[in-house]
């Protein structure tokens, strides 16, 4: 019984291996990317027809949303009731290109599958208790890269091409004791099977000063401008 969960995973890990591979040989289209994250993300952009998993921010995951929709594309928010318009608005998405559905019900996945044949960027959270197979994920993959659209979930998710998660948090503008909060630094973590282990990380300002993302530039980096932002994390780091 050991034995054959242990040879299950190692063909699961097989299969991962072999299908990155197979994704930065082929030529894929990308959408418009924001640059404070496309280091994050393999090929530098999101990828069309693929998945990804954004988890502790929504800002992080509105900004995944923000340049598509500033190009022009459709771009859709599931299962967020506390998010609005004027949240959306601010994280720089355009109303005139939103759909937003905040109470989908037990019909989430449903709702999500048929927006992926009208809009180009999906961003879901999953009720609490649900649980995506990897039938329904396979499924649902085969839309996306049909459809060449792209999902972002604030939760786990089968065959996910990245997964991004804030790891560090840091608020600056308060002084001793006074003050206001003004902006946030954090440290963003990013992992992919197409990276074989590997995880790759970046700080960013979520928001800077003026409300935007943006990435967190050192002294030192800005006066040596051909430096490595990111840094490589885990094995043969």
């Amino acid at each position: 019984m050991f034995d054959q969960a242990s040879r299950a995973e190692q063909i699961h890990a097989l299969q991962e291996r072999i299908r990155g591979m197979q994704r930065t040989r082929l030529e894929v289209r990308t959408l418009p990317t924001s640059a404070a994250v496309a280091e994050l993300l393999p090929q530098g952009a999101l990828a069309a027809g693929e998945s990804y998993v954004v988890e502790g921010s929504t800002a992080l995951a509105l900004e995944l949303l923000r340049e598509p929709s500033g190009a022009g594309s459709w771009v859709a928010v599931v299962g967020m009731p506390d998010l609005g318009v004027e949240a959306a608005a601010a994280a720089g998405v355009d109303l005139d290109r939103l759909v937003l559905v905040p109470h989908p019900g037990d019909q989430w996945f449903a709702i999500v599958s048929a927006l992926v044949d009208a809009v180009a960027v999906i961003l879901v959270q999953p009720p609490a208790r649900a649980r995506v197979g990897e039938a329904a994920a396979g499924r649902l993959a085969a839309r996306l890269r049909q459809r060449e659209a792209v999902l972002v979930s604030t939760a786990g998710w089968p065959r996910a091409h990245a997964r991004l998660a804030v790891v560090e948090s840091d608020w600056a503008g308060l002084g001793s004791g006074f003050g206001h909060l003004r902006a946030r630094q954090v440290t963003v973590a990013s992992s992919s099977p197409t990276w074989q282990g590997r995880t790759r990380s970046r700080r960013l300002w979520l928001p800077d000063a003026t409300g935007a993302v943006s990435a967190v530039v050192s002294r030192v980096a800005a006066e040596a401008p051909d430096s490595a932002p990111l840094r490589s994390l885990g094995r043969g780091a």
